[in-house]
């Protein structure tokens, strides 16, 4: 079973043995999401389950796999066709570190079931959650973003396959986006996001952050009947996949803007890359510097300069969040910087509008690259500053 980082998104329903009534879940080819979870935190019938439940989809044209998500060894089953080997590394409670790992190992390992090593970081989404109480450990805070990242990295230097952010069963508040922005242009492994998301818009928020799997459960319990429309919505938000380098180099130049934002600067991010690596990087700095012409773009194109030791990048592209100004694109023009991927347009200043033959004269232009991202961090911000 193939899950990899941003080749594209995907829905997962989770059903809790102990509560879902699969009379009541419309999964229909039209309906159909593209993994079914099945787990809680306190136990159930595991294996009668999932009978019942591939029972059920056994009629769809293209099978839906069942995967596991346990809430301690006794809930593993053969049955599933696969199983999410559950680290929860947010917490300190070594029985969920390793403890049931070792106790379900030799079921796992004897069965024909695939496993799948998987960081688990609970988050605090604003309630207390039975996964909280069985294990006895607290969530990470939302605002201690560097510790989320940490946590994340650690696990992919362990070698974990998954990482999977929880907000708990039944929270307030969903992963919050900046969580996910940071951990997504921190890592590489394939991020699955779950807890407290109860609109379409909410999840595609979470993939636009750089969620690849968004778990929906609790909400389905209550409203069965939106079920095809999560589907649709995940499915258009599929269509239209960016390239997943773009992507992938927007979301640090995303990053670049958040440090700009937490420093009182309009947040704008940008990062050079060549041969597919990072020469440059830079965020707006014209208040820290009392400097107007210390744009994001500015300090990319002269932090590439120095890696370089050369004042012209005909193989590189710049990334940065916002469409460049006049100043900006006389920068890169004379850098013959070849490419150019922008997230969201600049109206009032930008340099399509005053000098649209700014760049080289081989340079590329793409824009719109994660523009509702970057847009709602600009707004954000004159929000609070204006």
């Amino acid at each position: 079973m193939e899950i990899t980082a941003g080749k594209h998104k995907a829905l997962a329903l989770l059903l809790d043995p102990e509560k879902a009534d699969l009379s009541r879940l419309p999964i229909t080819a039209d309906a159909r999401p593209d993994y079914i979870f099945v787990g809680g935190s306190t136990g159930g019938d595991t294996t009668a389950f999932i009978k019942n439940l591939k029972s059920k989809i056994s009629n769809l044209k293209s099978a839906t796999p069942v995967i596991l998500f346990p809430g301690d060894a006794s809930q593993f089953s053969a049955e599933a066709d696969a199983v999410l080997f559950l680290s929860l590394l947010s917490g300190c409670n070594p029985e969920y570190i390793v403890g049931q790992q070792i106790r379900s190992a030799r079921r796992i390992h004897d069965s024909r079931v695939e496993c799948i090593p998987t960081a688990y970081v609970l988050i605090d989404g604003g309630v207390e959650t039975s996964t909280m109480r069985v294990t006895g450990t607290r969530p990470l805070p939302p605002s201690d973003i560097q510790a989320i990242v940490d946590t994340c990295i650690a696990a992919q230097l362990m070698g974990k396959q998954l990482i999977y952010l929880e907000a708990g069963s039944g929270a307030l508040c969903p992963v919050p986006e900046a969580v996910i922005r940071a951990v997504r242009a921190a890592v590489s492994l394939p991020l699955i996001v779950g807890g407290g998301i109860r609109t379409p818009e909410q999840m595609n928020r979470a993939y636009r952050a750089g969620a690849d799997i968004v778990v929906i459960g609790n909400h389905f319990e209550s409203h069965p009947e939106q079920l095809s429309q999560f589907c649709q919505s995940t499915q258009n938000t599929q269509n239209t996949q960016i390239n997943p380098s773009d992507e992938k180099f927007m979301r640090l130049a995303l990053h670049e803007a958040e440090k700009a934002y937490e420093a009182g600067e309009v947040p704008v991010g940008c990062v050079i890359v060549s041969g597919g690596q990072i020469i440059g990087r830079g965020h707006n700095l014209t208040e820290t510097l009392h400097d107007v012409t210390a744009h994001a773009e500015i300090q990319a194109v002269t932090a590439a300069a120095q890696t370089l030791g050369a004042k012209y990048m005909p193989d590189a592209t710049l990334y940065v969040t916002v469409e460049p100004c006049v100043m900006c694109a006389g920068a890169i023009g004379w850098s013959q910087i070849r490419r150019v991927v922008y997230g969201c347009p600049d109206e009032k200043r930008g340099f399509s509008r005053f000098a649209p033959r700014a760049f080289h004269a081989k340079c590329s232009v793409t824009s719109g690259v994660l523009s509702s991202e970057c847009q709602a961090l600009m707004q954000q911000f004159f929000k609070q500053h204006r």
